[in-house]
């Protein structure tokens, strides 16, 4: 007989192990099943270090879901005993008319949010770790900071299973079938049931869901972390979280050095190369470190003494690079979350509440209706 529970979530990295978390806090019979380890290193969340920001360039309805993620992980420090988010500033650096720093400053102006216009003279003095052409400009961002997310998954995992979640790793879910009461999961140790099914899988979104009228694109992509030069340039104090919107087309960020990490992590966004998870490449190459080097080499010069370190991991990006939060086109009992990847993690706590509100009340008062899947309708690469 299937062992039976109100919600199952398929997939606990971040938006997974957040919701786990709110619908146990909440009383619910959860069961959270995670085909690797708790934490992981096979996704999109490792790596140490996560950036969380407020001045959102990428759209300005992010920002009162911000708001409420920044209580979400001031609310889990505060029940976990751990220190999980780091506030060091962010500054945000391109030409004057890039859409990262008009979008940046339209973000900050309409939703009031602290912020400081830097001109290149002004950048020059106060940041001297960077070498940027004459046409950049920045923005400084106060609240911006990086929260830890190993840590993070570990205390929302574990404050789950204290409120009375039932969480399952290495275990693989090999299918699942809508019937007219409940939906089945059939796992390579048993089936299970419940009234409504969450899928927050990342990368394997596409192979657990199939056809949901959007491709999903997997990209793989290099992190590293090296030893400055002048490492007293790039002490955490003295550097805030960083990016520069590239005159090549590309966007490089990083971080200060970090108390208990080898070196100091820097990497480049998006661009990355497209694979899928069965035949992504994790092996680390000589090669891959031309990703970030060169323009690094160029923008930091004093940042690159020797390469540490390099890592993989995986990007999951919806045709606009929006995140994807609604209900399977096909089965309305079955809920999912998708497209996170490059700029989700810092949205995981109100995300664990969303999904929550969702599966339990068929509704949430959270501002989301803008990451649904109707806006794919008539876009290329939706239905």
């Amino acid at each position: 007989m299937s062992e039976q529970y109100d919600v199952i979530v398929i997939g606990l990295g971040a938006m997974g192990s957040a919701t786990c978390h709110e619908l146990a806090r909440r009383g619910v019979r959860v069961l959270g099943i995670e085909q690797f380890g708790i934490p992981h290193s096979m996704g999109s969340y490792h790596s140490g270090s996560r950036v969380i920001r407020l001045c959102y360039y990428e759209h300005p309805d992010y920002v009162p879901l911000l708001h409420d993620a920044y209580k979400g992980w001031e609310r889990l420090e505060r029940d976990s005993g751990e220190s999980l988010l780091k506030l060091t500033g962010g500054i945000y650096m391109g030409p004057e008319d890039c859409e990262f720093i008009q979008g940046t400053l339209r973000t900050a102006r309409e939703h009031d949010l602290p912020h400081e216009p830097l001109t290149h003279a002004q950048l020059a003095r106060r940041y001297p770790q960077f070498h940027l052409p004459e046409d950049h400009v920045g923005v400084y961002e106060p609240k911006a900071g990086y929260l830890l997310p190993e840590a993070c998954i570990c205390a929302l995992v574990q404050l789950a299973l204290r409120h009375g979640a039932e969480i399952h790793g290495q275990e693989e879910v090999l299918g699942w079938d809508d019937h007219e009461s409940h939906i089945s999961v059939r796992t390579q140790r048993a089936t299970y049931e419940a009234g409504h099914v969450i899928f927050t899988a990342g990368a394997w979104t596409s192979k657990l869901l199939g056809d949901i009228g959007v491709e999903l694109e997997v990209t793989r992509h290099v992190i590293g972390w090296v030893w400055p030069k002048k490492p007293e340039l790039f002490e955490l104090g003295t550097l805030p979280i960083w990016g520069i919107d590239d005159p090549t087309g590309y966007f490089y960020y990083g971080f200060p050095l970090m108390p208990g990490v080898a070196g100091m992590k820097i990497a480049r966004h998006y661009a990355g190369r497209s694979t899928t998870i069965d035949t992504i490449d994790r092996t680390i190459h000589p090669a891959d470190e031309d990703d970030f080097r060169p323009a690094i080499s160029k923008l930091l010069p004093d940042s690159f003494g020797s390469l540490l370190s390099m890592g993989i991991c995986l990007y999951t990006n919806s045709p606009d690079h929006h995140f994807i939060v609604d209900r399977h086109p096909d089965c309305p009992r079955a809920i999912l979350a998708a497209g996170f990847s490059g700029h989700g993690f810092k949205f995981a706590t109100v995300m664990g509440e969303i999904l929550a509100d969702l599966a339990l009340d068929g509704r949430t008062d959270h501002p989301v209706d803008f990451l649904g899947l109707g806006r794919f309708a008539d876009s290329p690469g939706g239905s």
